[in-house]
């Protein structure tokens, strides 16, 4: 029998010790962590590296959606069990590319099946369905309320606005705040799509700025544009000839 390590994610206590009541008639299937919150998982996962992720969709601060997409790239993905809330005609996403997912309250005969499916699937290359995880979540998932950080070997919430512009330096993306920057575990393309459009403009193929935190503009070489952001360092990035005709429609008047 092929044993499952399972994480069981739900900011309800009475939600994760009811599923790991009903886990018990499932021999194969070995608990080794529980998280409250979106933070707590996505350190749980990096450290335990569990087979199965039982992960509640909706949390306050992040959601079950935003965890998976946080997840480092470098971490292999579990197989996940959305548990939510959610009517049956909302998870036709879900079961068109084959994720699994239990309805609260859970089912009995649903979780086992849930588990045979998973084993099934554990004893195959598991690189198709990290894929479709990857996909539906990131698909599924609402602009980005918060950004995860990474600071040593702790994750940090930072509230897009608190961030004056991202960079990728040395092949690695950071978010710098008014004084500090933190490592992050996204493409700049992700961050754009992902963050409130009219909030961040890409200043450059490595730089998104955030267009309130911009303290001055000043005219340079060429039609080309200097700003300044409003960090401690009043940091100056460069705005080329390309992207300053995009720079001149979101900022009237210059």
């Amino acid at each position: 029998m092929t044993t499952l390590t399972a994480l069981i994610v739900d900011d309800e206590v009475s939600a994760r010790s009811r599923l790991m009541r009903q886990l018990q008639v499932c021999p194969q299937v070995k608990i080794k962590g529980e998280a409250d919150n979106g933070v707590t998982a996505l350190n749980q996962i990096i450290e335990l590296q569990p087979d199965v992720v039982f992960l509640d969709v909706q949390m306050p601060g992040m959601t079950g959606f935003e965890v998976l997409r946080h997840l480092p790239p470098d971490v292999e993905h579990p197989h996940v069990v959305f548990v939510t809330g959610f009517d049956q005609h909302a998870l036709e996403a879900f079961e068109v590319d084959a994720i699994a997912y239990l309805l609260k309250p859970i089912q009995q005969d649903k979780l086992i099946h849930v588990i045979e499916r998973i084993s099934r699937l554990h004893r195959r290359d598991q690189e198709t369905e990290q894929e479709r995880v990857v996909r539906v979540s990131s698909a599924l998932c609402s602009p980005m309320r918060q950004v995860v950080v990474r600071q040593r070997n702790r994750f940090l919430l930072l509230r897009p606005s608190d961030i004056v512009f991202f960079r990728v330096e040395d092949g690695v993306a950071r978010a710098f705040t008014a004084s500090e920057s933190y490592s992050i575990n996204f493409q700049m393309a992700e961050l754009e799509a992902a963050l409130p459009a009219e909030g961040f403009f890409r200043a450059s193929r490595s730089i998104l700025i955030n267009v309130d935190r911009i303290q001055e503009v000043r005219p340079f070489l060429k039609s080309t544009f200097l700003i300044i952001m409003d960090d401690a360092a009043r940091t100056e990035i460069h705005v080329g000839e390309r992207r300053a005709k995009a720079l001149r429609q979101r900022i009237r008047g210059l």
